[in-house]
């Protein structure tokens, strides 16, 4: 293989795999199109591996390209995140942690992680994004981020999962509403109301355990709205669109007109979980999980 590949030219060839366009490619590269098919012509002739397949209108990776956009598309994030840590280092930090989470987990679980590792690690750099539990999968699996919190039961090969908090339900109603800790009884009460619930994509898992609430409490609810913000369900309860079920810790955090009525007598449980990536490198990530396995 010759050795005038250069870095550039991976990018050309990711460029092209991503677009399957030769124009559009060059376009957003900012270089003409004949140039842009030079350099990937060359750069088959120096691998000695055609890339792409090429008809009139069309433009096809071959399976060794396709392999290959893959690994450089990984490689490259990998490079990225060396060269962002050798910034951190140079401006005094010694390393960065990106977490996804879903928004139970703000209340206590992460800000007392974060507090409790930062005295041990003052010059740690965090990255917070709120996501649902699928786009935390893809985004742990892709290694956008480097912990997630989420509230599933299992995930795919390669990723671990440890449980951290267990925790009960609870019922949301407004404030106003003639149900209180006093005269409820059980959820058949309220057969009749309309119920705002998190969106079935936000967990699969979840809205089963949630389903099967309303299934042993003997009927089945009228869902007026999905979501899968916290805040949004509050604001529909508020306004008296429904009630909902939310998990115990999403009591705290919100200042809105509504009241929680935990479900104590029910057996169901939802489950906090922290995930990883095996295959993540970050030093960082490694003390972050010793503290958690104490």
């Amino acid at each position: 293989m010759s050795n005038q590949i250069e870095f550039r030219h991976f990018k050309y060839f990711l460029a092209v795999a991503e677009d399957l366009h030769f124009r559009k490619a060059a376009e957003r590269l900012f270089i003409s199109q004949p140039g842009l098919s030079r350099q990937i012509k060359q750069m088959e002739e120096d691998l000695e591996i055609q890339l792409f397949v090429r008809h009139n209108r069309k433009v096809q990776l071959t399976e060794a390209g396709q392999y290959l956009k893959t690994e450089i598309t990984q490689n490259l994030k990998n490079l990225n995140a060396i060269l962002n840590n050798a910034k951190l280092l140079q401006d005094g930090k010694h390393g960065q942690l990106k977490f996804g989470y879903v928004g139970s987990a703000m209340q206590d679980i992460i800000p007392n992680l974060l507090i409790d590792f930062k005295k041990e690690h003052p010059n740690i750099q965090f990255g917070l994004k709120e996501m649902d539990n699928q786009k935390q999968i893809e985004s742990l699996l892709s290694h956008d981020i480097d912990l997630g919190f989420v509230r599933l039961d299992r995930v795919p090969r390669g990723l671990t999962i440890k449980p951290i908090l267990e925790e009960s339900f609870c019922l949301v109603l407004p404030k106003n509403h003639h149900i209180n800790e006093t005269n409820f009884k059980n959820l058949e009460q309220l057969k009749n109301e309309s119920f705002i619930l998190f969106d079935p994509s936000y967990s699969p898992s979840y809205y089963e355990k949630v389903m099967q609430i309303f299934d042993e409490s003997g009927f089945s609810p009228i869902i007026s709205h999905n979501t899968i913000h916290a805040a949004s369900i509050y604001k529909l309860v508020e306004n008296n669109f429904g009630l909902s079920i939310v998990p115990k810790s999403l009591q705290k955090g919100y200042n809105m007109n509504v009241k929680f009525i935990e479900l104590t007598k029910i057996k169901q449980r939802t489950t906090l979980s922290v995930i990883w990536n095996k295959s993540n490198r970050n030093p960082i990530l490694k003390s972050l999980l010793k503290k958690l396995n104490k």
